[in-house]
């Protein structure tokens, strides 16, 4: 064996024991004796992926690929890419990388797990069964081939495999959750004589703590024990009170900012030219776990519009063009350089950046919920999108915001964990939604859950009639719309529309009275 090779297996054996400094030092050694390398610089590559510089990722894996075109290579810029939310590039590096290219599990793994994290559950499958193939032990492999079956539908395989996972590894708390998560919950069959345990083993492990106090509380709701499911979450989720709080601080200094601009323009009627005059986008917008996911099946179930999902784009586009230096995509001085940005640019890369999700279509739907925070930037970047916001009865939303677990990593999410933070949000979200329809009712269409789902079609018609788009009965049939759902309503969506959660809350009215009292209910 060749000096080079015996420090790149040093790097290997370093990375795999996180010693990175170490395993950056072989690989770096390797090109100063020896010059450009294609597997040395894949090697650090990976470990600016594992301590998350995955710019620099980027950058050194390309710089492998000019050395060398290599399918593992685009396996790994498939992940970085999907990591910052480009989904274009996280394809296009995903077409280089075939099943049939790759030969080792944790390849494969990395792929499927790239295409899941932008909604492709269907193709992620491919790799997730080839790396199983190759590992049939590996409880991780068990776990994201069953996320991706989860969100596909395919609920039975889906437990299967998250049981499968649980006998490998039985601490595994994120399987635990969702396989609690899947229902199918009874007195004769359920999971709590192990559940119930974990609850000290993980109490220390804030991320393990959330994970299997909201199984449980799923596991208890669904037997009917709403009281043990509510003091179920409030353990899982105290120790996150103050992250909250931090949280709701900076969304309201956001809102202060937008209210600020709404005023600014009203009294100077400012606007912006040179606009893309695209028709292309629907933006649907609102409270997480208000109905957006129904609206989004209806819209896409329609033969001129396509989905794509919760897209991160807009909010990255005014970010590249504000070109500020947080680390965050959404704060308050990337809100302030908004207005004073080129409002046509960001309308324009963010068309170009989901123009390939489009393909065929007239139309797109993006769902981010928090798109409610860019609707007047919306309106100025792109005025003939529409803007789609759903409001819920507040209770409803902010119970069922405290009952959700959220990507616990995304910043978006971090009020979730405490009820009368949650509440305040949604005061400030209802106070803003509801000020720029007063100022602007030809750019927003507000859409109560509560009469669509009492009223569908004719709810239906007024909202496809704000989307210029013909009455097509087809819309009203969600449960028949195959497309993959990758959010909190996945299980929900392939029933047809019903009535069923409205006021859902009042199973824990006996636990909320301080929210109900600050919401005006009691």
């Amino acid at each position: 064996m060749n000096t080079s090779q015996a420090r790149l297996d040093d790097a290997v054996r370093l990375l795999s024991k996180r010693d990175f400094k170490q395993a950056h030092r072989c690989c770096v050694e390797v090109i100063q004796q020896n010059g450009p390398h294609a597997h040395a610089y894949f090697l650090l590559g990976i470990i600016h992926i594992e301590i998350g510089q995955i710019e620099k990722a980027v950058a050194l894996l390309t710089k492998s690929n000019e050395i060398e075109n290599r399918p593992i290579t685009f396996a790994y810029l498939a992940k970085c890419f999907a990591l910052k939310g480009d989904m274009q590039q996280a394809l296009e590096c995903v077409a280089n990388a075939p099943v049939d290219s790759l030969t080792r599990a944790l390849d494969l793994d990395t792929v499927g797990v790239s295409l899941s994290r932008v909604g492709l559950h269907e193709d992620a499958i491919a790799y997730f069964e080839k790396a199983l193939a190759l590992a049939p032990s590996n409880p991780q492999y068990h776990y994201n081939y069953a996320v991706s079956c989860k969100f596909s539908g395919k609920f039975e395989l889906a437990r299967q495999h998250f049981e499968q996972a649980i006998d490998s590894e039985p601490n595994f708390f994120q399987a635990h959750f969702a396989l609690s998560d899947l229902g199918g919950v009874s007195s004769e069959s359920n999971h709590l004589a192990r559940l119930d345990p974990l609850v000290e083993k993980v109490k220390a492990n804030p991320d393990a703590r959330l994970h299997i106090g909201h199984a449980l509380a799923k596991e208890y709701e669904a037997l009917g024990d709403y009281t043990r499911a509510f003091e179920s979450l409030q353990h899982a989720k105290a120790p996150q009170k103050v992250r909250s709080e931090n949280t709701l601080k900076d969304y309201q200094t956001i809102f202060n900012t937008l209210h600020a601009n709404l005023q600014s323009q009203v009294s100077s009627n400012s606007f912006s030219i040179n606009v893309s005059q695209s028709d292309a986008p629907i933006f649907v917008v609102g409270m997480p776990r208000s109905g957006t996911t129904l609206v989004e099946r209806i819209l896409s179930h329609h033969s001129l519009v396509a989905s794509g999902g919760e897209l991160q784009d807009f909010g990255v586009a005014v970010k590249e063009v504000t070109q500020t230096s947080s680390q965050l995509v959404l704060d308050k001085l990337t809100i302030e350089r908004a207005y004073e940005s080129d409002l046509a640019e960001i309308g324009e890369r963010y068309l170009e950046r989901t123009a390939f999700l489009r393909q065929d279509s007239k139309h797109l739907v993006d769902k981010l919920p928090f798109n409610f925070f860019y609707i007047d930037l919306i309106r100025q970047a792109l005025p003939n999108a529409k803007i789609v916001c759903l409001l819920r009865d507040p209770m409803d939303t902010c119970v069922g915001n405290f009952r959700q677990l959220f990507s616990i990593h995304s910043p978006y999410y971090a009020y979730a964990y405490d009820l009368d933070v949650i509440g305040q949000l949604y005061q400030s979200f209802e106070k803003w939604v509801k000020k720029f329809a007063e100022t602007y009712p030809d750019a927003i269409h507000l859409q109560s859950y509560e009469q669509l789902a009492q009223h569908p079609e004719t709810e239906v018609k007024e909202l496809l009639a704000f989307c210029n788009l013909p009455w097509e009965e087809q819309c009203l049939r969600v449960e028949n719309n195959k497309l993959p759902v990758s959010t909190a309503s996945k299980v929900q969506v392939r029933e047809p529309i019903n009535t069923r959660s409205i006021g859902r809350w009042k199973r824990y009215a006996a636990h909320t009275e301080v929210l109900q009292k600050s919401l005006g209910i009691i």
